[in-house]
């Protein structure tokens, strides 16, 4: 494998200012050299954070994103870059979480992608959020995201 699918990342490799908001955030991508076989990446943020719009209060969850590459490969540090820049941006869950998932979608165009976004509770309620681009694709072993459902300290 050559490295010339690597030479236009800027982001890797050195220190990396923290974008202020998602819109200033910079996603990268680098060629699939495995695009031949339909297999799952799967992404975890378990300590992912952005602001309450009302109150500016900080909101918390454990995201998981799955996806079925097509052409292209998330740069992790450029994603991890993006999740970290929520932590001043205020929307509700559903709106970070749905936000999060078509933007890597319109910017990688994968075969499938799914996201789960499990919240912690604030004023008593969980909110889970959950969307996928359709069907997984044929033959993609596709594991149970295994973040369980929130029963409280019972």
């Amino acid at each position: 494998m050559s490295d010339d699918i690597y030479k236009n990342l800027k982001q890797l490799g050195g220190a990396t200012k923290v974008p202020q908001s998602p819109e200033e955030a910079e996603l990268e991508r680098v060629e699939n050299p495995q695009a031949d076989v339909a297999y799952n990446v799967r992404f975890t943020a378990p300590e992912f954070t952005s602001l309450c719009p009302m109150t500016g209060q900080p909101d918390f969850a454990h995201l998981v994103i799955d996806y079925v590459p097509g052409k292209w490969l998330v740069e992790s540090k450029s994603l991890k870059l993006y999740l970290t820049s929520f932590r001043n941006h205020g929307a509700f869950h559903e709106d970070c979480t749905i936000s999060i998932a078509r933007r890597v979608v319109d910017f990688l165009e994968p075969q499938w992608l799914r996201i789960g976004g499990y919240w912690y509770p604030r004023g008593g309620i969980p909110i889970d959020v959950f969307w996928q681009t359709g069907e997984v694709p044929a033959g993609v072993w596709m594991p149970d995201q295994g973040v369980p459902p929130y029963r409280g300290r019972g």
